[in-house]
């Protein structure tokens, strides 16, 4: 399951990145690379995964390992989603 076009779109929307997450790939650093991804938006951005994808994120899942890239969020999600 190819995940990266649907997190990039929340990303977007929810970071307010104006097409710019359209360049990210799974590689793409994001926790202190990109600005607008702060502690209030991760907030914003799991409660949004969670709605878009229908599943809950632990809170162990809430570690920086996993928005570090794209990819690492992604793989997240993956093993959320498999489970």
């Amino acid at each position: 399951m190819n995940l990266l076009p649907d997190v990039l779109q929340v990303l977007d929307s929810v970071l307010g990145l104006r097409g710019r997450s359209a360049s990210f790939q799974a590689s793409t650093p994001l926790l202190g690379a990109v600005p607008e991804l702060d502690s209030m938006a991760v907030v914003a951005l799991v409660s949004e995964l969670e709605a878009r994808f229908g599943l809950a994120i632990d809170d162990e899942d809430l570690e920086a390992a996993t928005f570090a890239t794209v990819g690492s969020l992604c793989a997240m999600l993956g093993s959320k989603l498999a489970a």
